[in-house]
């Protein structure tokens, strides 16, 4: 490296704390408000297809398999993600992160309002099923291209030695996001039975989402493009075919990242979705019989996030201090011990019904395990790319890694537990962890990386 390139690196980086000295507090809206509406979108379809969609629109079978069905349904926007991942991550390395995270919040804000306006199965019959097939594939394109734009303006803008700090912007939209779908839900259902709920109550969380994309596109009109982009630009470093220029050079890192952040959303969607689902219905409906109300449930996850939230933030900074691969090797390490135990709190031959303790310290302990795995995240994907590839290759990564760790979560948890017990789940979660610890593994350490370049 010459004199000149390290002068205009410095200046560079230079520049990019200066901006978000200025900006700080619109990186982390701008960065903040697309994985909120990402997870709140999402955890209201999985409440809705844990809890209303085997009644509204398959109620016509036998109740495991309408369970099973709705959830099937679930799995359709990660199978979409990556799709949007290639489409949008094309434009955001090829126009700017800015441009296209208006425009993938803009799908996905019109995909999540739709469902909410679906006819029933009684009114349309099979017609009503393909469509909210539809409007789920329809969201999960705009989702394709929400995390990894939104990881970078936050990454993108951080100093050196607060990249994974900045990157838990993003990653906190996740409990924001949770907490306020699980809130909607049980205003809803404090305030109405379960016939109202089935005729109604359910497309509320749908609308109202329309309400965070309206924020949220206010506020990303507004901010500034990354500097580091501008700087690619300026030193015209934009490729014109970002997705081959990933599978060409950086496919080993894109194998890297869908295991990295696979297991999360197996956690994430076992403590949320599955485990919602067991803990309130009974055994003959694909439950596990153990005794609690959908409300309780739901105020007890709710308790549980702000643990999720509290320890994003300890993992990243503890990833700035002592490097993102030694938080990721601990967290994989306890998930397999975890795995190996939590199946003892679900059981309810073992803690008997309604065990409000054994089933806190299941949802606490597994939120603290999944803040740590996935705070780091937010920096350690981007840091794994070159700045003109970056937008592909980490949204790539992150949203394959939906289709392996969270597509199939819940049917897969509902068909082992009903199949084979609980310990089954915990197996499957124990094996997801180790996928980790081996992609982690093989990673290099990227805290001190140049990420001008």
């Amino acid at each position: 490296m010459t004199a000149v390139d390290t002068t205009e690196n410095a200046a560079a980086s230079g520049k990019a704390q200066a901006l978000v000295r200025d900006s700080v507090k619109t990186v982390i809206a701008a960065s903040m408000v697309g994985t909120a509406i990402e997870f709140y979108d999402f955890y209201a379809y999985g409440t809705a297809a844990a809890n209303y969609f085997p009644h509204i629109f398959f109620d016509k079978t036998d109740p495991t398999v309408a369970l099973l069905a709705s959830l099937l349904t679930f799995a359709i926007a990660f199978i979409a993600r990556p799709l949007g991942s290639l489409v949008f991550g094309h434009f955001g390395d090829r126009m700017g992160r800015k441009t296209t995270l208006v425009v993938s919040l803009m799908t996905m804000g019109v995909g999540t309002f739709l469902i909410g306006c679906l006819p029933t199965y009684d009114q349309w019959g099979v017609a009503a099923v393909a469509l909210l097939c539809l409007l789920r594939f329809v969201q999960g394109i705009g989702l394709g291209g929400e995390w990894s734009g939104a990881a970078l303006v936050a990454t993108e803008n951080a100093p050196e030695d607060k990249r994974a700090l900045y990157g838990s912007f993003p990653e906190l939209g996740a409990p924001i996001g949770f907490f306020l779908s699980n809130g909607t839900y049980f205003l809803l259902e404090t305030f109405n039975d379960s016939d109202a709920m089935l005729a109604w109550g359910w497309r509320v969380p749908f609308l109202l989402s329309a309400v965070l994309v309206i924020i949220g596109l206010v506020v990303r009109v507004h901010m500034e493009e990354t500097p580091i982009f501008r700087m690619a630009q300026e030193k015209k470093q934009v490729v014109k075919a970002p997705i081959v220029e990933v599978f060409r050079k950086s496919w080993k890192q894109v194998l890297q990242a869908t295991f990295l952040v696979a297991v999360t959303y197996t956690l994430f969607y076992t403590l949320a979705t599955w485990s919602l689902a067991w803990g309130t219905k009974e055994q003959g409906e694909g439950g596990g019989g153990l005794g609690f109300t959908n409300q309780e449930y739901l105020l007890m996850l709710m308790i549980a996030i702000c643990v999720f939230a509290a320890f994003i933030v300890i993992s990243c900074v503890n990833a700035d201090k002592f490097g993102r691969k030694r938080v990721i090797i601990t967290s994989s390490v306890l998930l397999v011990v975890f795995s190996a135990l939590f199946p003892f709190l679900l059981n309810g031959e073992v803690v008997g019904q309604r065990n409000f303790f054994a089933n806190m310290v299941f949802l606490c302990v597994g939120f603290a395990l999944m803040g740590t795995a996935f705070g780091p995240i937010g920096a350690f994907l981007p840091e794994l790319f070159d700045a003109n590839v970056r937008y592909s290759g980490s949204g790539i990564g992150y949203n394959l890694a939906a289709i392996v760790g969270a597509a199939f979560v819940p049917t897969i948890a509902t068909w082992l537990s009903s199949h084979w017990g609980v310990h089954s789940v915990g197996i499957y979660l124990g094996v997801m962890a180790v996928c980790c610890l081996v992609a982690v593994l093989s990673c290099h350490e990227t805290k001190d990386v140049d990420f001008t370049k």
